[in-house]
């Protein structure tokens, strides 16, 4: 056998076994994220607050309870998570919101949130309905965008 047939089929098996070694590592992760969303489900309450801010920062710059910080995993004090700060009953907290609904949530405005401890995961509207926020285009896309409309193609 040639080297490049020996060399090419070893690399082949590294593949194979790291695609089986990562379906089953996802299998167990989808496990742990079902759980997880049972929990928190279980533990949800509606609550009537008024949203002050919302921002997107770091979890340590999020002005959230010490223990909350401890129990974070590492990556995740790093990372940058959706933060709101609202008024619930007569104390401003400032919650971590599911990132799936964060655009939908209105500043300065009286919602219903479901609550799970500190995290955010649905918001209503009081008083009428709640509309997502357009999101902002970064500077390529809007050049982009100009440069298939002079171009006559439709836009994606």
């Amino acid at each position: 056998m040639s080297t490049g047939l020996i060399i090419t089929i070893i690399v082949l098996v590294i593949c194979i076994a790291a695609i089986i070694g990562l379906y089953f590592f996802g299998k167990r992760m989808q496990k742990k994220q079902a759980e997880q969303q049972a929990q928190i489900d279980a533990a949800a309450q509606t609550i009537q607050m008024l949203i002050i801010d919302k921002k997107k920062m770091r979890l340590k710059d999020a002005g959230l309870p010490a223990m909350v910080l401890e129990q974070a995993p590492k990556l995740m004090r790093l990372s940058k998570v959706p933060v709101v700060k609202a008024k619930a009953g007569p104390q401003v907290m400032s919650f971590i919101c599911d990132a799936s609904i964060f655009d939908m949530v209105p500043v300065k405005k009286e919602v219903k949130a479901t609550v799970s401890g500190i995290y955010i995961t649905a918001v209503k509207g009081v008083r009428g309905s709640i509309k997502a926020e357009p999101v902002k285009k970064s500077k390529f896309a809007q050049f982009k965008e100009n440069l298939q409309k002079k171009a006559g193609a439709k836009p994606i």
